[in-house]
């Protein structure tokens, strides 16, 4: 049997009953409100992570390069062998490579896209040329890959991934890299300007068919394009510093290739292929076919390195005449 309440008693239980639903609600709306910060905070720390990955990236300096690339570029030398440098680091400047122009071999170095079509007709007619020359000793050849044309890959910035594979192959398996280089500039791998170009995966099959192994660090080398940053820098270096390694007193062509650069003034890079030989720009339209004048070019190296011999020899006579 139910107890019975009085009047005043059941108005007090209905006011507790109130006040214990009050406090229920103020308790759901403490922990809500909670939540809301604490979801809102969480936001927060998401987003500030974001930014802070991006400045991350876009902030790191470019560097380390890869190794035999301290000059900026990879210089072959006889039976096609890359010539071993460190690696260059955060805040060093590109050198030259040392070279002595008295005597063979020639120097030369080509400045290339890897989507720019004069390059790749530039290396369709002389790469194997140059592959003989380089091979026998008598040329030394530079390769120095720029990243000038992404813009012309439909945002998937082509000549940067291309050229970062290249500098993954030379630093990892140098012994494939003048392959490589020579495949990239094929008239059956080049893509088209305003195309999209290889993918990674292509890019890594190309790598495969000049005979790298697709090892996993190959892979995630070009997976973060390590050395994205290292060639951006390449062309900044060569198209507002100027190029390296001229002969004295040497001039570059203008944008339009008819007229020199100002004396005096750095000579910067404005198109590719741009090819330099013994210190000297060569250009078709004033030198005539590029192995014709390297032949000239060696001819007279001899010719002074021999005529130096000579006087060489005739001051060692001398010489001994004197201590008779």
């Amino acid at each position: 049997m139910s107890e019975k309440l009085t009047k005043n008693e059941r108005r007090e239980r209905a006011r507790e009953q109130a006040r214990l639903a009050r406090e229920a609600e103020k308790r759901r709306e403490k922990r809500g409100r909670f939540l809301l910060q604490g979801g809102i905070v969480l936001g927060v720390l998401a987003i500030l992570a974001v930014v802070a990955l991006i400045l991350t990236q876009t902030m790191k300096p470019a560097g380390p390069g890869p190794e035999n690339m301290a000059s900026g570029g990879v210089v072959f030398t006889k039976d096609l062998k890359v010539v071993e440098t460190p690696a260059l680091q955060s805040g060093e400047d590109r050198e030259a490579p040392e070279v002595d122009r008295k005597q063979l071999p020639l120097d030369v170095t080509t400045y290339v896209d890897y989507m720019c079509p004069a390059c790749g007709a530039f290396e369709q007619q002389y790469g194997t040329m140059l592959e003989n020359y380089v091979g026998s000793g008598d040329v030394n050849l530079q390769v120095y890959p720029l990243n000038f044309l992404d813009s012309a890959s439909l945002g998937t910035k082509y000549s940067t991934r291309a050229a970062n594979l290249f500098s993954c192959v030379v630093e990892q398996q140098p012994d494939v890299a003048f392959k490589l280089h020579n495949t990239l500039l094929s008239a059956d791998v080049q893509p088209a300007e305003r195309t999209a170009g290889l993918t990674d995966d292509q890019l890594l099959e190309q790598a495969e068919a000049a005979g790298a192994e697709l090892t996993t660090e190959l892979r995630q080398c070009v997976k973060d394009v390590r050395f994205g940053s290292f060639i951006a820098a390449n062309y900044k270096a060569v198209s507002e510093n100027g190029v390296q390694g001229l002969a004295k007193g040497a001039q570059l062509f203008d944008s339009n290739g008819t007229e020199l650069q100002p004396a005096g003034e750095p000579q910067r890079l404005v198109s590719t292929p741009t090819v330099i030989v013994n210190g000297q720009q060569w250009n078709q339209a004033r030198d005539g076919d590029l192995e014709s004048y390297l032949l000239k070019v060696k001819s007279e190296v001899e010719k002074s390195a021999a005529k130096a011999d000579s006087a060489d020899a005739s001051g060692d006579s001398a010489d001994e005449g004197e201590s008779e």
